[in-house]
């Protein structure tokens, strides 16, 4: 309509679904031009009736006005198995194309997702994301089933009746065409202050979707504060700012009916006297002028539901400017190349530093993880340490300094590549709504039994597994919500041992487990780790007391470095928190020493 945009590329997108497109317009209009036939046969009709011998098929060359009237009840059977067959076709195609450029538009929308930062995630709400991939998306579905073949259909209609208007006579014809442009102009009027209108309905709608996404995740948290009528009111208020941009949409879209119908009374009014006149006055046949009536109806009616076109496209276009939006923000630049196979799994932080709207939460940190070792870094909240493991996984990308992998400066790589050779947990750990082994094996689509019971026994999961009914066949549910978050985070660490990865990350990956459950995980990890490069973040020291290497992090800069043993002794932040934690100065010393001053990538 007015703003032709987001049709445009819309129709861009759906490029390579051209061939359908064109067959079901095609059937569209033939449908629409069996459609119109049936009033012109009844004209015939009344012609054979009134004038019999004189009639338009006796000019033909049937004489019989029985002969005729087979003739009729011939062509009608034909008019009507043609018009069916036609809607068949065209639903059928409309249809499919509806469903194809809908898992089209949502697959496009959902990989260019992937392709952006965490942050980009966190920033927008998952709630309005999750609104442009559904919500939106099913619009423009539902304005592809039905809505373009009703604005091809009521434009076919308005040119074949109109042109047969003016081959029976031009004088009624313009009659009877006179309130269509009025109708048009209406249309673009309305439509032009339904757009913006639709488009703040979309946003109230990613808002609400926010809210209810917010609330079943937080459900327990609710309950557990008695704070429902709290979270009810909030609802409530987001519920009514979505129903009031409704309400104020539907108070245009619903006038534009009346509106219509008014102009449409106007021309079968003209129609109804003017023509019956010319029939009066022998100026125009009886046959011709039913035909003419009818086809007023068939011309002017189907006009009205421009009403819920107009209401049903501005919708959809809200819909695909929103679509349109996601897969218009830029993602960030990333080389194709992959990173060596044959680079050493040895991670150099050089003088990072990365800051935050505007106030640095990394500052000129270096040091260096080798091969075989495992380094934690440990330090209060909000020191910059779940910030460093970010910057090494390529989520986010230093302010200055680089992060080297096997001597190779990572930004120069493709990060899928880098990505692909270390194994992550985060003290959240995600889990799929599928079952133990599928989490485990995440990533794989045929599970290797062998692998998830080893890497599940390393993680002491496969205790626990063994006393379920299904064992490894036992579903997780959504998000994992049927597992406690010990069992959680300990999936999520059989995931990287699944994975054999070169690096393993860890995030608080045991903040979740009681001591015993711990102290037997961290058994097994330095046996599987053994070869292997661990970083470590960790609140819990006990949990990183024998790191070869510990990095204390206060306000994003390394204050100090050293092993468990030397960093008690030296009495400073270490100290303090080891204290705090365990009411013990004493402590044991750790298997082996990282160089303080490692060398450059």
């Amino acid at each position: 309509m007015n703003d032709a945009r987001p049709l445009r590329r819309l129709i861009a997108f759906a490029r390579p679904y051209r061939r359908d497109a064109i067959l079901a317009s095609v059937f569209s209009v033939l449908n629409k031009l069996f459609d119109v036939l049936p009033e012109l046969l009844i004209g015939v009709a009344v012609d054979v009736v009134v004038n019999r011998q004189a009639s338009f098929l006796a000019r033909l060359g049937i004489a019989d006005p029985q002969d005729q009237l087979l003739v009729l009840v011939a062509l009608t059977v034909v008019v009507w198995v043609c018009e069916s067959l036609f809607e068949y076709l065209y639903a059928l195609r409309w249809r499919g194309l509806a469903q194809d450029v809908q898992h089209a538009l949502r697959q496009a929308a959902y990989t260019h997702l992937q392709r952006l930062p965490p942050s980009y995630i966190e920033r927008e709400r998952s709630g309005r994301l999750m609104a442009v991939l559904n919500e939106d998306v099913n619009q423009v579905e539902r304005f592809l089933n039905t809505g373009a073949n009703d604005l091809l259909q009521v434009f076919c209609s308005s040119i074949m009746v109109g042109g047969v208007f003016f081959v029976m006579t031009a004088k009624l014809a313009a009659l009877a065409l006179l309130p269509i442009p009025l109708i048009i102009i209406g249309a673009f009027w309305f439509q032009r202050r339904l757009a913006p209108r639709y488009a703040a309905v979309r946003d109230a709608a990613g808002t609400l979707s926010t809210r209810l996404n917010n609330n079943l995740v937080g459900m327990a948290t609710i309950q557990a504060y008695t704070a429902e009528a709290f979270e009810a009111e909030h609802l409530r208020e987001a519920s009514d700012a979505f129903r009031g941009r409704n309400a104020e949409a539907i108070r245009f879209s619903a006038a534009i009916t009346p509106v219509i119908r008014m102009a449409i009374l106007a021309g079968f009014v003209a129609t109804l006297l003017y023509g019956g006149l010319l029939t009066l006055r022998g100026e125009l046949g009886v046959g011709s002028y039913s035909a003419l009536v009818y086809l007023t109806q068939r011309l002017l009616w189907p006009l009205t539901r421009l009403a819920d076109l107009t209401d049903l496209y501005n919708r959809a276009m809200a819909s695909v400017n929103r679509v349109m939006a996601l897969l218009d923000t830029p993602a960030p630049d990333t080389p194709s190349t992959a990173l060596p196979r044959e680079a050493e799994p040895t991670l150099r932080f050089e003088q990072v530093t990365f800051a935050y709207d505007g106030r640095a939460v990394v500052r000129d940190v270096t040091f260096e993880v080798p091969r075989g070792r495992q380094v934690a870094l440990v330090g209060a909240t909000g020191g910059g340490k779940s910030t460093l493991l970010k910057l090494l996984l390529r989520f986010i990308d230093p302010a200055s300094g680089r992060i080297c992998f096997g001597g190779h400066d990572v930004a120069a790589y493709d990060p899928a590549s880098l990505r692909a050779r270390m194994g992550y947990v985060a003290q959240d750990p995600f889990l799929t709504d599928g079952t133990i082994a599928e989490n485990i094996a995440y990533g794989d689509r045929v599970p290797d039994l062998v692998r998830v019971e080893r890497a599940a026994r390393a993680a002491e999961v496969h205790a626990f597994v063994s006393t379920l009914p299904d064992g490894y066949a036992s579903r997780v549910g959504e998000r994992g919500t049927q597992l406690s978050g010990g069992q959680r985070q300990r999936i999520a660490l059989a995931r990287a041992f699944y994975r054999e990865p070169d690096v393993l990350v860890l995030d608080e990956a045991t903040s979740a487990v009681d001591n015993d459950t711990e102290a037997a995980i961290q058994r097994s990890l330095a046996s599987w780790a053994r070869g292997r490069t661990l970083l470590v973040v960790a609140h819990r020291l006990s949990t990183v007391r024998h790191a070869d290497l510990i990095l204390v992090l206060e306000d994003g800069a390394i204050t100090e470095r050293g092993t468990h043993e030397e960093l008690v002794q030296r009495g400073g932040t270490y100290a303090a928190l080891w204290r705090l934690q365990t009411g013990d100065g004493a402590s044991r010393s750790g298997e082996h020493a990282a160089s303080a001053a490692p060398s450059g990538c």
